[in-house]
């Protein structure tokens, strides 16, 4: 069974544990300054938002969405990006060249990338697959101190979220993220609409990667000749790396 995040902003105190626990997870920095910063980066997969009015805050998580048909996946010339069959979006620096279509394309505005390292990667939340994998929780989720973020099937987070819609006021009637872009793993409830923190407001209900498709299809020539020359340059690239490692072993 696919697995999906849901995330209750009613009962987010802000506290950022699950900031924490995401960077200690893939191993990124995380201190006081970051943790200010409200938004995702290179460094940040996952942020909360705040948002202020009428003598109160009120908190949101901004993370990577894991569409059940990612266009970043679809768009993505050498298997970077895949769809995992439990739910998350992964990504796989190895086969990365840079050409940061997945950026471009992303609906939601997630994938960052490295512009200041020589050797750069795109960089997001991929939902800890080596965990899901083993049957854990995301490591966001078990560090949530309040319930905020749940992890498990999808399915379940659904009813669950529905429940809470029916029998508890105050709730926006909708969960972000069932249908949008064609249905994700990271579904959302609050009592305020997701856009005032920031999510886009008209995605669809339908997986974007028929736009992309299309688009593609419009123009063969040029996308089949942009990819040979970015794939040319990925291999000299990587050409070069491994000309590079062998003259030093050579040198020693």
């Amino acid at each position: 069974m696919a697995k999906a995040i849901l995330f209750d902003q009613t009962i987010c105190i802000g506290c950022r544990a699950c900031e924490e626990a995401c960077a200690k997870q893939n191993k990124l920095a995380y201190d006081e300054n970051i943790a200010k910063i409200e938004k995702t980066s290179e460094y940040k997969f996952t942020s909360i938002v705040t948002l202020k009015g009428g003598g109160e805050e009120k908190y949101m998580r901004k993370l990577c969405m894991h569409c059940a048909d990612p266009t970043c996946v679809s768009v993505c010339p050498v298997g970077a990006l895949e769809k995992s069959k439990l739910g998350p979006v992964t990504y796989d620096e190895g086969k990365c060249m840079g050409c940061r279509y997945c950026m471009v394309a992303c609906p939601f505005n997630v994938p960052k990338y490295e512009w200041s390292k020589a050797i750069p990667r795109v960089r997001k939340c991929i939902m800890c697959p080596d965990r899901v994998a083993a049957g854990l929780q995301t490591a966001c989720a078990e560090a949530c101190p309040t319930g905020a973020t749940l992890f498990g099937e999808r399915g379940a987070l659904i009813a669950e979220a529905q429940r809470r819609i029916r029998e508890t006021p105050g709730y926006v009637p909708r969960i972000y993220g069932l249908t949008d872009a064609g249905g994700t793993s990271v579904l959302i409830i609050s009592s305020v609409d997701v856009e005032k923190f920031g999510y886009p407001a008209n995605v669809g209900d339908k997986p974007m990667p028929y736009l992309t498709g299309d688009v593609l299809k419009g123009a063969p020539g040029l996308v089949t000749v942009g990819w040979a020359v970015l794939g040319g340059i990925w291999w000299i690239t990587n050409r070069r790396e491994t000309v590079a490692k062998v003259e030093k072993k050579e040198e020693r």
